[in-house]
């Protein structure tokens, strides 16, 4: 795809799902966002592949008194993947390592609990699982969310970006099955850049996306694939570019 600027995270999403077009309606499917933002995008990858959605909780590690900047990553199952380079390059022990993971984990699972509003975490094993965010830059979310699903003994893993690093794609490659990243700017300035609207998804904007998936799921049986209803409400597109 020629480098573009999605309207917002469901316009990425419908572009990112024209990728992944073979695996629809595909019994073992499984589509697993990372919210918050990986959401609408996984949302509407879902809806196009007939596929269920659920989330994958990763928390990002930040570096204390410097919060923005990532040290680590940690996600459902309590997995932690750090940034090497930072923690040698910061000096940060593993005790300032430690209690920010402890930390993060505990609004992991508060997070985790929300979200899913008393349904089931979903059944991975042996299942195809396709990882969406909405974007890559560093990728140590990604990568943590790869080695805790490991676990759960997915038959593949694919990860499904709209935007990212080029770089970063590359070297998720040696850790899953497939990548697909719908675009690669160069030179990569932010994930941001790729959107003309970048706010922030709100829990309950999760939480309903969430809910119209199972919903969709369950009404599936007595449907063909194009009698689906999008039942969310559509966000007004952004009038403003970044």
């Amino acid at each position: 795809m020629a480098d573009r600027v999605f309207r917002d995270r469901r316009d990425a999403g419908r572009a990112l799902a024209g990728f992944l077009e073979q695996y629809r309606a595909q019994p073992d499917v499984v589509v697993l966002a990372l919210p918050r933002g990986g959401v609408p995008v996984a949302y509407e990858i879902a809806r196009t592949l007939d596929a269920p959605l659920d989330v994958f909780v990763v928390r990002k590690l930040g570096v204390p008194g410097r919060e923005e900047l990532a040290m680590g990553a940690i996600a459902t199952g309590g997995v932690v993947v750090l940034n090497e380079d930072v923690v040698r390059g910061l000096g940060i022990g593993p005790d300032v390592v430690r209690r920010v993971a402890e930390r993060e984990e505990r609004e992991l699972l508060r997070r985790d609990q929300s979200y899913r509003e008393g349904r089931g975490p979903p059944e991975l094993a042996e299942k195809l699982v396709i990882l969406v965010d909405d974007g890559l830059a560093t990728g140590s979310s990604m990568r943590a969310a790869v080695a805790a699903l490991r676990g759960y003994r997915p038959r593949r893993v694919i990860v499904a970006v709209p935007v990212a690093a080029r770089s970063t794609c590359e070297e998720l490659r040696a850790l899953v099955d497939e990548v697909v990243c719908a675009m690669t700017p160069s030179p990569f300035r932010a994930v941001g850049a790729g959107y003309q609207d970048f706010r922030q998804t709100r829990d309950e904007e999760v939480r309903e996306l969430l809910r119209a998936a199972a919903a969709s799921v369950e009404s599936q049986a007595g449907k063909s694939p194009d009698q689906g209803t999008d039942v969310v409400k559509r966000s007004p597109p952004a009038t403003s570019s970044p």
